[in-house]
């Protein structure tokens, strides 16, 4: 395929995008802004609710009078994933789980609702030092995860935009 059909080719499903109302997220006009600096998230009670928080308040900034309340509820559970002769597991996969429910502070109502999951694993070789370790840097991947999905979900709910 030569240079000119290939760029042809990539113009026209630019084009096509652009026809059917594609817009950055985060840009003017874009999903994002209904959620930026607008959104406090409930106060975490455990390791793994901390690390949500910080992963989507890192991405949604925080402000002193927020629109909206997101509600999270987090859910973790280990699975062994890989046994030795001796019946000693040395593969965990950590299961999470967010049911989360957004609500409008104006109004009162539950804006959206809905629940995401995912897994991440980890080795449980080694001394016991380098499995907690190995544990911990699991449920904080798995938190970063969860709060991608959490926020692309937020983004697709059709929440009005700020004035």
């Amino acid at each position: 395929m030569s240079w000119y059909s290939r760029r042809f080719f990539l113009m026209s499903g630019l084009a096509l995008l652009a026809g059917c109302g594609f817009a950055p997220a985060y840009g003017p006009g874009g999903a994002g802004t209904a959620l930026m600096g607008r959104v406090v998230v409930e106060a975490p009670d455990t390791r793994a609710s901390y690390l949500l928080t910080q992963e989507i308040e890192t991405r949604l900034g925080r402000r002193a009078n927020p629109r909206y309340a997101l509600i999270p509820v987090v859910t973790l559970n280990t699975q062994a994933m890989a046994i030795n002769r001796n019946n000693v597991a040395s593969r965990f996969n950590l299961l999470g789980t967010v049911a989360y429910s957004l609500r409008d502070l104006e109004t009162g109502l539950i804006v959206t609702s809905s629940e995401v999951t995912s897994f991440t694993g980890y080795s449980a070789t080694g001394t016991t030092v380098a499995v907690q370790a190995a544990e911990r840097d699991a449920e904080a991947r798995l938190m970063a995860i969860l709060a991608d999905q959490v926020l692309t979900r937020l983004l697709a709910a059709d929440l009005p935009q700020p004035e």
